[in-house]
Protein backbone atom coordinates (compact mmCIF):
# COMPACT_ATOMS: atom_id res chain seq x y z
CA UNK A 1 0.00 0.00 0.00
CA UNK A 2 1.06 3.26 -0.59
CA UNK A 3 2.67 5.78 2.57
CA UNK A 4 -0.27 7.58 4.04
CA UNK A 5 0.32 10.82 6.03
CA UNK A 6 -1.86 12.29 8.77
CA UNK A 7 -1.06 15.73 9.82
CA UNK A 8 -1.87 16.79 13.73
CA UNK A 9 -2.62 20.45 14.55
CA UNK A 10 -3.37 22.05 16.93
CA UNK A 11 -5.45 25.26 18.06
CA UNK A 12 -6.75 27.48 20.73
CA UNK A 13 -3.90 27.09 23.04
CA UNK A 14 -0.30 25.34 23.86
CA UNK A 15 0.55 22.24 25.83
CA UNK A 16 -2.98 20.39 24.44
CA UNK A 17 -1.14 17.31 24.19
CA UNK A 18 -0.85 17.02 20.10
CA UNK A 19 2.29 14.57 20.86
CA UNK A 20 0.47 12.10 23.17
CA UNK A 21 -1.87 12.03 20.83
CA UNK A 22 0.47 11.49 18.53
CA UNK A 23 2.02 8.94 19.76
CA UNK A 24 -1.43 7.33 20.94
CA UNK A 25 -2.55 7.17 17.06
CA UNK A 26 0.59 5.91 16.15
CA UNK A 27 0.39 2.82 18.77
CA UNK A 28 -3.16 2.04 17.82
CA UNK A 29 -2.17 1.44 13.79
CA UNK A 30 0.63 -0.37 15.01
CA UNK A 31 -1.33 -2.66 16.88
CA UNK A 32 -3.57 -3.54 13.93
CA UNK A 33 -0.17 -4.75 11.80
CA UNK A 34 0.98 -1.22 9.97
CA UNK A 35 4.03 0.48 9.76
CA UNK A 36 4.83 3.67 11.04
CA UNK A 37 6.26 6.58 11.97
CA UNK A 38 6.12 9.78 13.46
CA UNK A 39 7.59 13.28 13.38
CA UNK A 40 7.62 16.95 14.61
CA UNK A 41 7.88 20.25 13.01
CA UNK A 42 8.51 22.77 14.92
CA UNK A 43 8.51 26.16 14.14
CA UNK A 44 11.00 28.11 16.35
CA UNK A 45 13.76 29.38 13.88
CA UNK A 46 16.87 27.09 16.39
CA UNK A 47 18.42 24.41 14.00
CA UNK A 48 17.64 22.26 17.20
CA UNK A 49 16.66 22.40 20.73
CA UNK A 50 20.32 21.39 22.11
CA UNK A 51 21.14 25.05 22.32
CA UNK A 52 18.06 26.07 24.12
CA UNK A 53 17.34 26.60 28.44
CA UNK A 54 14.98 23.95 29.61
CA UNK A 55 12.90 26.22 30.96
CA UNK A 56 12.26 27.23 27.64
CA UNK A 57 11.30 23.98 26.05
CA UNK A 58 11.90 21.39 28.27
CA UNK A 59 14.44 18.14 28.45
CA UNK A 60 16.27 18.09 24.89
CA UNK A 61 15.46 14.42 23.76
CA UNK A 62 18.60 12.35 21.60
CA UNK A 63 18.11 10.11 18.57
CA UNK A 64 20.19 6.91 18.40
CA UNK A 65 21.40 8.47 15.60
CA UNK A 66 22.51 11.82 17.53
CA UNK A 67 20.09 14.03 16.83
CA UNK A 68 18.90 16.39 19.53
CA UNK A 69 15.38 17.15 19.20
CA UNK A 70 11.93 17.72 20.74
CA UNK A 71 10.89 16.05 23.89
CA UNK A 72 7.87 15.05 22.15
CA UNK A 73 10.10 12.03 20.37
CA UNK A 74 10.34 10.95 23.57
CA UNK A 75 6.86 9.96 23.93
CA UNK A 76 6.86 8.60 20.21
CA UNK A 77 9.83 6.36 21.39
CA UNK A 78 7.92 5.66 24.73
CA UNK A 79 4.61 4.68 23.38
CA UNK A 80 5.45 3.04 19.98
CA UNK A 81 8.60 1.78 20.60
CA UNK A 82 10.32 2.66 17.44
CA UNK A 83 13.60 4.12 16.91
CA UNK A 84 13.60 7.67 15.82
CA UNK A 85 16.34 9.38 13.79
CA UNK A 86 17.38 13.23 12.46
CA UNK A 87 14.69 12.97 10.13
CA UNK A 88 11.90 12.14 12.58
CA UNK A 89 12.46 15.91 14.27
CA UNK A 90 12.68 19.79 12.05
CA UNK A 91 13.06 22.84 12.77
CA UNK A 92 11.99 26.58 11.11
CA UNK A 93 15.77 26.75 11.15
CA UNK A 94 16.93 23.30 9.84
CA UNK A 95 14.27 24.24 6.48
CA UNK A 96 15.86 27.83 5.94
CA UNK A 97 19.16 26.51 6.50
CA UNK A 98 18.95 24.11 3.71
CA UNK A 99 17.19 26.21 1.43
CA UNK A 100 20.64 29.05 2.29
CA UNK A 101 22.89 26.41 1.54
CA UNK A 102 21.47 25.33 -1.95
CA UNK A 103 21.04 29.12 -2.90
CA UNK A 104 24.61 29.79 -1.99
CA UNK A 105 25.57 27.15 -4.18
CA UNK A 106 23.60 28.28 -7.03
CA UNK A 107 21.11 25.47 -7.29
CA UNK A 108 18.18 27.84 -8.17
CA UNK A 109 19.99 29.08 -11.12
CA UNK A 110 19.56 32.47 -9.86
CA UNK A 111 15.55 32.79 -9.02
CA UNK A 112 14.40 34.61 -6.19
CA UNK A 113 14.17 32.59 -2.87
CA UNK A 114 10.39 32.98 -1.42
CA UNK A 115 8.40 31.31 1.18
CA UNK A 116 6.29 30.41 -1.77
CA UNK A 117 7.39 27.85 -3.37
CA UNK A 118 11.00 27.34 -1.82
CA UNK A 119 10.77 26.89 1.90
CA UNK A 120 7.49 25.06 1.39
CA UNK A 121 8.82 22.76 -1.14
CA UNK A 122 11.48 22.13 1.33
CA UNK A 123 8.78 21.49 4.02
CA UNK A 124 6.77 19.05 1.59
CA UNK A 125 10.43 17.11 0.86
CA UNK A 126 10.68 16.65 4.76
CA UNK A 127 7.81 15.38 5.21
CA UNK A 128 8.26 12.98 2.54
CA UNK A 129 11.47 11.87 3.05
CA UNK A 130 11.24 9.05 4.94
CA UNK A 131 8.70 7.25 2.32
CA UNK A 132 11.46 7.59 -0.08
CA UNK A 133 14.16 6.30 2.00
CA UNK A 134 11.67 3.62 2.68
CA UNK A 135 11.86 3.19 -1.17
CA UNK A 136 15.28 3.06 -1.37
CA UNK A 137 15.30 -0.14 1.47
CA UNK A 138 13.10 -2.55 0.08
CA UNK A 139 13.37 -4.31 3.75
CA UNK A 140 11.44 -1.28 5.70
CA UNK A 141 8.14 -0.80 4.70
CA UNK A 142 5.90 2.14 5.53
CA UNK A 143 2.34 2.58 5.64
CA UNK A 144 1.46 5.69 7.87
CA UNK A 145 3.61 8.89 8.54
CA UNK A 146 2.18 10.89 11.50
CA UNK A 147 3.13 14.21 11.11
CA UNK A 148 2.84 16.64 14.34
CA UNK A 149 2.83 20.42 13.32
CA UNK A 150 3.95 22.50 16.67
CA UNK A 151 2.73 25.74 17.51
CA UNK A 152 -1.11 27.10 17.05
CA UNK A 153 -2.95 27.71 14.34
CA UNK A 154 -2.49 31.41 14.02
CA UNK A 155 0.77 31.47 15.29
CA UNK A 156 2.69 33.13 12.53
CA UNK A 157 5.63 30.72 12.71
CA UNK A 158 3.77 28.40 11.90
CA UNK A 159 2.08 29.44 8.37
CA UNK A 160 4.73 27.93 5.88
CA UNK A 161 4.22 24.50 7.36
CA UNK A 162 0.40 25.00 7.15
CA UNK A 163 1.17 26.14 3.57
CA UNK A 164 2.78 23.01 3.07
CA UNK A 165 0.40 20.21 3.98
CA UNK A 166 -2.45 22.02 2.40
CA UNK A 167 -0.32 21.58 -0.67
CA UNK A 168 0.47 17.93 -0.22
CA UNK A 169 -3.15 16.72 1.13
CA UNK A 170 -4.21 18.20 -2.44
CA UNK A 171 -1.60 16.99 -4.27
CA UNK A 172 -1.58 13.45 -2.80
CA UNK A 173 -5.93 12.98 -2.23
CA UNK A 174 -8.16 12.33 0.29
CA UNK A 175 -7.17 8.69 0.80
CA UNK A 176 -3.27 9.35 1.30
CA UNK A 177 -3.24 12.36 3.25
CA UNK A 178 -5.78 13.86 6.38
CA UNK A 179 -5.58 16.42 9.22
CA UNK A 180 -6.56 16.03 12.77
CA UNK A 181 -6.72 19.27 14.87
CA UNK A 182 -6.52 19.45 18.37
CA UNK A 183 -8.52 22.25 19.82
CA UNK A 184 -9.09 22.97 23.72
CA UNK A 185 -13.25 23.28 25.01
CA UNK A 186 -13.06 25.64 28.29
CA UNK A 187 -15.14 24.96 30.80
CA UNK A 188 -16.62 28.56 32.31
CA UNK A 189 -16.91 28.14 36.18
CA UNK A 190 -19.07 30.90 36.64
CA UNK A 191 -21.67 29.88 34.07
CA UNK A 192 -21.65 26.05 34.62
CA UNK A 193 -21.06 25.68 30.75
CA UNK A 194 -18.05 24.15 28.54
CA UNK A 195 -17.69 26.51 25.41
CA UNK A 196 -17.43 25.88 21.89
CA UNK A 197 -16.69 28.88 20.55
CA UNK A 198 -12.85 28.61 20.89
CA UNK A 199 -12.88 25.29 18.69
CA UNK A 200 -15.49 26.77 16.28
CA UNK A 201 -12.77 29.64 15.96
CA UNK A 202 -10.00 27.81 15.48
CA UNK A 203 -11.31 25.59 12.77
CA UNK A 204 -12.88 28.52 10.95
CA UNK A 205 -8.68 29.77 11.21
CA UNK A 206 -7.43 26.36 9.59
CA UNK A 207 -10.20 26.70 7.19
CA UNK A 208 -9.32 30.12 6.08
CA UNK A 209 -5.89 28.74 5.58
CA UNK A 210 -7.22 25.82 2.83
CA UNK A 211 -7.45 23.29 5.22
CA UNK A 212 -10.73 21.16 6.25
CA UNK A 213 -9.71 18.97 9.34
CA UNK A 214 -11.58 15.60 9.24
CA UNK A 215 -11.25 14.37 12.62
CA UNK A 216 -11.20 16.64 16.08
CA UNK A 217 -10.21 16.45 19.42
CA UNK A 218 -11.10 17.82 21.89
CA UNK A 219 -8.66 18.35 25.06
CA UNK A 220 -11.57 18.86 28.14
CA UNK A 221 -11.02 18.57 31.90
CA UNK A 222 -15.17 17.78 31.81
CA UNK A 223 -17.12 15.00 29.96
CA UNK A 224 -18.56 16.31 26.47
CA UNK A 225 -22.23 15.59 26.24
CA UNK A 226 -23.67 14.13 22.85
CA UNK A 227 -25.58 17.59 21.94
CA UNK A 228 -22.27 19.24 21.94
CA UNK A 229 -20.17 17.14 20.47
CA UNK A 230 -22.93 17.33 17.28
CA UNK A 231 -22.91 21.34 17.67
CA UNK A 232 -18.89 21.15 17.39
CA UNK A 233 -19.62 18.65 14.11
CA UNK A 234 -22.33 20.86 12.84
CA UNK A 235 -20.65 24.64 12.93
CA UNK A 236 -16.76 22.82 12.09
CA UNK A 237 -18.11 20.50 8.59
CA UNK A 238 -17.10 17.41 10.65
CA UNK A 239 -19.02 14.23 10.81
CA UNK A 240 -20.14 13.82 14.79
CA UNK A 241 -18.36 10.46 14.93
CA UNK A 242 -15.24 12.24 14.34
CA UNK A 243 -15.61 14.48 17.16
CA UNK A 244 -13.31 12.97 19.63
CA UNK A 245 -13.09 14.08 23.09
CA UNK A 246 -9.92 13.73 25.35
CA UNK A 247 -10.15 13.97 28.92
CA UNK A 248 -7.68 14.63 31.54
CA UNK A 249 -6.76 10.78 32.63
CA UNK A 250 -5.16 9.77 35.43
CA UNK A 251 -1.85 9.02 33.11
CA UNK A 252 -0.85 9.56 30.24
CA UNK A 253 -0.37 6.01 29.28
CA UNK A 254 -4.57 5.70 29.42
CA UNK A 255 -4.70 8.24 26.25
CA UNK A 256 -4.48 5.48 23.51
CA UNK A 257 -7.01 3.17 25.63
CA UNK A 258 -9.36 6.04 25.27
CA UNK A 259 -8.63 6.33 21.86
CA UNK A 260 -9.41 3.82 20.56
CA UNK A 261 -12.54 3.43 23.02
CA UNK A 262 -14.03 6.20 21.04
CA UNK A 263 -12.56 4.66 17.37
CA UNK A 264 -10.19 7.16 16.18
CA UNK A 265 -8.37 4.83 14.63
CA UNK A 266 -10.79 2.96 12.85
CA UNK A 267 -12.69 6.50 11.87
CA UNK A 268 -8.62 7.84 10.30
CA UNK A 269 -8.99 4.31 8.59
CA UNK A 270 -12.42 4.28 7.45
CA UNK A 271 -11.43 7.76 5.87
CA UNK A 272 -8.32 6.74 4.16
CA UNK A 273 -10.05 4.07 2.48
CA UNK A 274 -9.40 1.36 4.25
CA UNK A 275 -11.77 -1.19 5.98
CA UNK A 276 -10.80 -1.22 9.65
CA UNK A 277 -11.80 -4.37 10.90
CA UNK A 278 -11.52 -5.90 14.22
CA UNK A 279 -10.17 -3.66 16.78
CA UNK A 280 -6.90 -4.12 18.01
CA UNK A 281 -6.53 -6.18 21.78
CA UNK A 282 -3.64 -3.74 23.30
CA UNK A 283 -2.76 -6.79 25.43
CA UNK A 284 0.12 -5.60 26.74
CA UNK A 285 -0.52 -2.40 27.33
CA UNK A 286 -3.62 -3.20 29.22
CA UNK A 287 -1.53 -5.32 31.71
CA UNK A 288 1.05 -2.33 31.80
CA UNK A 289 -1.88 -0.20 32.86
CA UNK A 290 -3.18 -2.77 34.97
CA UNK A 291 -0.54 -3.45 36.92
CA UNK A 292 0.19 0.45 37.56
CA UNK A 293 -3.32 0.46 38.82
CA UNK A 294 -2.74 -2.39 41.40
CA UNK A 295 0.78 -0.95 42.81
CA UNK A 296 -0.26 1.15 45.77
CA UNK A 297 2.98 0.90 47.33
CA UNK A 298 4.96 4.01 46.92
CA UNK A 299 8.48 4.60 47.38
CA UNK A 300 9.97 8.17 47.26
CA UNK A 301 13.22 9.13 44.60
CA UNK A 302 14.76 12.39 45.13
CA UNK A 303 15.66 14.21 42.21
CA UNK A 304 18.72 16.10 42.66
CA UNK A 305 18.91 18.71 39.73
CA UNK A 306 18.68 22.85 38.90
CA UNK A 307 16.22 22.56 36.53
CA UNK A 308 12.37 23.17 38.96
CA UNK A 309 10.76 22.44 35.67
CA UNK A 310 9.00 18.72 35.23
CA UNK A 311 9.23 18.90 31.33
CA UNK A 312 13.15 19.12 32.05
CA UNK A 313 13.95 15.85 33.06
CA UNK A 314 10.75 14.14 31.60
CA UNK A 315 12.33 10.82 29.87
CA UNK A 316 14.18 10.27 33.87
CA UNK A 317 10.28 10.54 35.64
CA UNK A 318 8.65 8.30 33.16
CA UNK A 319 11.92 5.85 33.12
CA UNK A 320 11.60 5.51 36.77
CA UNK A 321 7.67 5.47 36.38
CA UNK A 322 8.07 2.70 34.06
CA UNK A 323 10.67 0.48 36.31
CA UNK A 324 8.48 1.58 39.34
CA UNK A 325 4.98 -0.35 37.65
CA UNK A 326 6.97 -3.92 37.21
CA UNK A 327 8.28 -3.60 40.35
CA UNK A 328 4.32 -2.92 41.35
CA UNK A 329 5.11 -0.14 43.30
CA UNK A 330 4.19 3.74 42.26
CA UNK A 331 7.48 6.17 42.40
CA UNK A 332 6.68 9.72 43.36
CA UNK A 333 9.77 12.03 42.52
CA UNK A 334 10.32 14.41 44.73
CA UNK A 335 12.73 17.48 43.19
CA UNK A 336 15.41 18.66 45.68
CA UNK A 337 17.44 22.07 44.00
CA UNK A 338 21.19 21.23 44.14
CA UNK A 339 21.31 24.96 44.72
CA UNK A 340 19.68 24.71 48.02
CA UNK A 341 21.38 21.60 49.25
CA UNK A 342 24.64 22.44 52.15
CA UNK A 343 26.01 19.89 54.13
CA UNK A 344 23.82 21.26 56.91
CA UNK A 345 20.94 20.45 55.33
CA UNK A 346 21.24 17.47 53.07
CA UNK A 347 20.33 14.41 55.97
CA UNK A 348 17.10 16.83 56.40
CA UNK A 349 16.57 16.81 52.43
CA UNK A 350 17.85 13.04 51.76
CA UNK A 351 17.10 10.51 54.20
CA UNK A 352 13.40 10.28 53.80
CA UNK A 353 14.05 8.77 50.42
CA UNK A 354 14.53 5.49 49.14
CA UNK A 355 16.84 6.59 46.41
CA UNK A 356 18.87 9.27 44.45
CA UNK A 357 19.05 10.39 41.20
CA UNK A 358 21.88 13.15 40.40
CA UNK A 359 20.27 14.32 37.67
CA UNK A 360 22.50 15.55 34.45
CA UNK A 361 22.48 19.44 33.23
CA UNK A 362 24.90 21.81 32.20
CA UNK A 363 26.62 25.31 33.76
CA UNK A 364 27.91 25.53 37.54
CA UNK A 365 25.46 26.30 38.98
CA UNK A 366 24.39 23.92 41.69
CA UNK A 367 27.26 21.65 41.03
CA UNK A 368 28.51 21.77 44.93
CA UNK A 369 25.21 20.68 46.14
CA UNK A 370 25.29 17.73 43.73
CA UNK A 371 28.36 16.81 44.89
CA UNK A 372 27.13 17.07 48.58
CA UNK A 373 23.96 14.51 47.30
CA UNK A 374 26.42 12.01 46.05
CA UNK A 375 28.76 12.07 49.08
CA UNK A 376 25.33 11.89 50.68
CA UNK A 377 24.36 8.86 48.83
CA UNK A 378 28.07 7.35 48.96
CA UNK A 379 28.49 7.05 52.87
CA UNK A 380 25.04 5.97 53.61
CA UNK A 381 25.06 3.49 51.57
CA UNK A 382 21.50 5.16 49.76
CA UNK A 383 20.84 3.71 46.30
CA UNK A 384 22.27 6.83 43.99
CA UNK A 385 22.09 6.85 39.92
CA UNK A 386 24.25 9.59 38.31
CA UNK A 387 23.47 10.15 34.74
CA UNK A 388 25.66 12.06 32.97
CA UNK A 389 26.81 15.28 34.44
CA UNK A 390 25.16 13.44 37.89
CA UNK A 391 27.76 10.87 36.83
CA UNK A 392 30.93 13.33 36.99
CA UNK A 393 29.96 14.69 40.00
CA UNK A 394 30.28 11.40 41.69
CA UNK A 395 33.44 11.07 40.35
CA UNK A 396 34.34 14.68 41.48
CA UNK A 397 33.37 13.85 44.78
CA UNK A 398 35.61 10.87 45.23
CA UNK A 399 38.02 12.59 44.15
CA UNK A 400 37.48 14.94 46.61
CA UNK A 401 36.81 12.84 49.75
CA UNK A 402 38.16 9.50 48.70
CA UNK A 403 41.69 9.91 47.00
CA UNK A 404 42.59 13.01 48.95
CA UNK A 405 42.40 16.03 45.99
CA UNK A 406 40.29 18.58 47.38
CA UNK A 407 40.16 20.63 44.64
CA UNK A 408 39.14 17.86 42.17
CA UNK A 409 37.04 19.29 39.92
CA UNK A 410 35.70 19.53 36.38
CA UNK A 411 37.21 21.64 33.51
CA UNK A 412 34.03 22.62 32.53
CA UNK A 413 33.72 25.11 35.96
CA UNK A 414 37.10 25.71 36.90
CA UNK A 415 40.10 27.52 35.46
CA UNK A 416 43.53 25.96 36.49
CA UNK A 417 44.69 27.97 39.14
CA UNK A 418 41.08 27.07 41.07
CA UNK A 419 42.22 23.49 40.71
CA UNK A 420 45.29 22.94 41.87
CA UNK A 421 46.09 21.17 44.73
CA UNK A 422 47.72 23.19 47.79
CA UNK A 423 50.41 20.49 48.16
CA UNK A 424 51.45 19.56 45.04
CA UNK A 425 51.42 21.44 41.33
CA UNK A 426 48.77 19.05 39.41
CA UNK A 427 45.85 20.14 38.56
CA UNK A 428 43.03 17.50 39.17
CA UNK A 429 40.46 17.87 36.26
CA UNK A 430 39.04 14.16 37.09
CA UNK A 431 36.50 15.59 34.58
CA UNK A 432 37.80 16.98 31.15
CA UNK A 433 37.48 17.42 27.81
CA UNK A 434 37.56 15.26 24.56
CA UNK A 435 41.03 15.86 22.94
CA UNK A 436 39.05 16.39 19.97
CA UNK A 437 36.56 18.65 21.33
CA UNK A 438 39.03 21.24 22.77
CA UNK A 439 39.56 23.83 19.55
CA UNK A 440 35.50 24.02 19.40
CA UNK A 441 33.91 26.70 20.07
CA UNK A 442 30.80 26.28 18.70
CA UNK A 443 28.06 25.55 21.32
CA UNK A 444 25.20 23.58 18.99
CA UNK A 445 25.73 19.97 17.99
CA UNK A 446 29.64 19.79 19.25
CA UNK A 447 28.94 17.17 21.62
CA UNK A 448 29.38 13.56 21.90
CA UNK A 449 25.93 12.89 20.52
CA UNK A 450 23.58 9.89 20.00
CA UNK A 451 24.24 5.67 20.17
CA UNK A 452 28.09 4.65 21.57
CA UNK A 453 29.08 1.21 22.21
CA UNK A 454 30.27 -0.13 25.79
CA UNK A 455 31.78 -3.24 26.80
CA UNK A 456 31.27 -3.78 30.62
CA UNK A 457 33.04 -5.48 33.24
CA UNK A 458 31.78 -8.83 33.95
CA UNK A 459 30.32 -9.58 37.51
CA UNK A 460 29.86 -5.91 38.17
CA UNK A 461 26.55 -4.78 39.15
CA UNK A 462 25.22 -3.32 35.85
CA UNK A 463 26.76 -6.04 34.13
CA UNK A 464 24.39 -7.91 35.85
CA UNK A 465 21.45 -5.28 35.52
CA UNK A 466 22.07 -5.71 31.85
CA UNK A 467 21.36 -9.30 32.19
CA UNK A 468 25.14 -10.11 31.46
CA UNK A 469 25.20 -8.80 27.83
CA UNK A 470 28.70 -8.21 27.35
CA UNK A 471 28.30 -5.54 25.32
CA UNK A 472 25.79 -2.57 25.55
CA UNK A 473 24.57 0.68 23.33
CA UNK A 474 23.05 3.76 25.13
CA UNK A 475 22.29 7.29 23.68
CA UNK A 476 24.78 10.32 24.91
CA UNK A 477 24.72 14.17 24.83
CA UNK A 478 28.18 15.68 26.78
CA UNK A 479 31.10 17.14 25.84
CA UNK A 480 33.49 16.47 28.71
CA UNK A 481 34.42 12.59 30.03
CA UNK A 482 36.09 10.90 32.67
CA UNK A 483 40.03 11.41 32.74
CA UNK A 484 41.91 8.21 31.98
CA UNK A 485 44.80 9.27 33.50
CA UNK A 486 43.05 9.16 37.37
CA UNK A 487 41.52 5.60 36.27
CA UNK A 488 43.83 3.27 38.41
CA UNK A 489 43.78 5.47 40.97
CA UNK A 490 39.93 5.53 41.52
CA UNK A 491 39.94 1.55 40.87
CA UNK A 492 42.69 1.22 43.51
CA UNK A 493 40.14 2.95 45.91
CA UNK A 494 37.29 1.62 45.17
CA UNK A 495 35.27 2.73 42.41
CA UNK A 496 35.62 0.89 39.63
CA UNK A 497 35.08 1.86 35.85
CA UNK A 498 32.92 -1.35 35.03
CA UNK A 499 31.75 0.51 31.81
CA UNK A 500 34.44 1.35 28.53
CA UNK A 501 33.79 2.18 25.02
CA UNK A 502 35.62 -0.19 23.26
CA UNK A 503 36.86 1.95 20.30
CA UNK A 504 37.80 5.12 22.36
CA UNK A 505 38.63 3.45 25.85
CA UNK A 506 36.40 6.49 27.12
CA UNK A 507 35.07 5.25 30.78
CA UNK A 508 31.27 4.78 30.68
CA UNK A 509 30.13 3.75 33.74
CA UNK A 510 30.95 3.78 37.34
CA UNK A 511 30.29 1.49 40.03
CA UNK A 512 30.84 0.83 43.78
CA UNK A 513 30.40 -2.68 44.18
CA UNK A 514 30.54 -2.43 48.12
CA UNK A 515 27.52 -0.13 47.93
CA UNK A 516 24.23 -1.29 47.67
CA UNK A 517 23.42 0.50 44.53
CA UNK A 518 25.99 3.33 43.60
CA UNK A 519 26.16 3.28 39.42
CA UNK A 520 26.96 6.08 37.41
CA UNK A 521 26.59 6.41 33.60
CA UNK A 522 27.97 8.81 31.56
CA UNK A 523 25.21 8.43 28.64
CA UNK A 524 21.51 8.94 29.12
CA UNK A 525 19.71 5.72 29.53
CA UNK A 526 16.44 7.53 29.87
CA UNK A 527 16.42 7.84 26.62
CA UNK A 528 15.98 4.20 25.55
CA UNK A 529 12.92 3.14 27.97
CA UNK A 530 9.75 2.72 27.01
CA UNK A 531 6.44 1.16 28.27
CA UNK A 532 6.72 -2.11 27.52
CA UNK A 533 10.22 -2.73 27.73
CA UNK A 534 11.50 -0.53 31.12
CA UNK A 535 15.26 -0.08 31.20
CA UNK A 536 17.18 -2.70 32.90
CA UNK A 537 19.38 -0.16 34.97
CA UNK A 538 16.29 1.31 35.78
CA UNK A 539 14.62 -1.50 36.66
CA UNK A 540 17.77 -2.70 39.10
CA UNK A 541 17.69 0.60 40.89
CA UNK A 542 14.00 0.63 41.57
CA UNK A 543 14.21 -2.57 42.66
CA UNK A 544 17.48 -1.53 45.36
CA UNK A 545 15.33 1.84 46.45
CA UNK A 546 12.52 -0.90 47.36
CA UNK A 547 14.78 -3.78 48.67
CA UNK A 548 16.51 -0.59 51.28
CA UNK A 549 12.88 0.47 52.60
CA UNK A 550 11.65 -3.25 53.04
CA UNK A 551 15.03 -3.77 55.44
CA UNK A 552 14.17 -0.63 56.74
Amino acid sequence: METKYIFITGGVASSLGKGIISASLGKLLQARGYHITIQKFDPYINIDPGTLNPYEHGECYVTADGMETDLDLGHYERFTGIETTRDNSVTTGRIYLSVIERERRGDYLGKTIQVVPHITDEIKRRIQLMERNCQKDKACPLDFVITEIGGTIGDIESQPFLEAIRQLRWELGPTRALNVHLTYVPYLAAAGELKTKPTQTSVKQLQGLGIQPEVLVLRTEHPLSEDLRAKVAHFCNVDVQAVIQSQDLPSIYEVPVNMLRQGLDAIILKKMGIEPGTPPELGPWRDFLERRKRATKEIKIALVGKYDLQDAYKSIIESLAHAGTYHDHQVRTVFVNSENITSKNVAELLSPMAGIVICPGFGSRGIEGKIIAAEYGRTHDLPTFGICLGMQMMVVEFARHVLGYPDANSAEFAADEHTKSSTAQHHYHVIDLMEEQKSITQMGGTMRLGCYDCELSKGSKTWEAYHQDAIIRERHRHRYEFNNQYQEAFENHGMKCVGINPASNLVEIVEIPTHRWYIGTQFHPEYSSTVLHPHPLFMSFIKACIDGTTEA
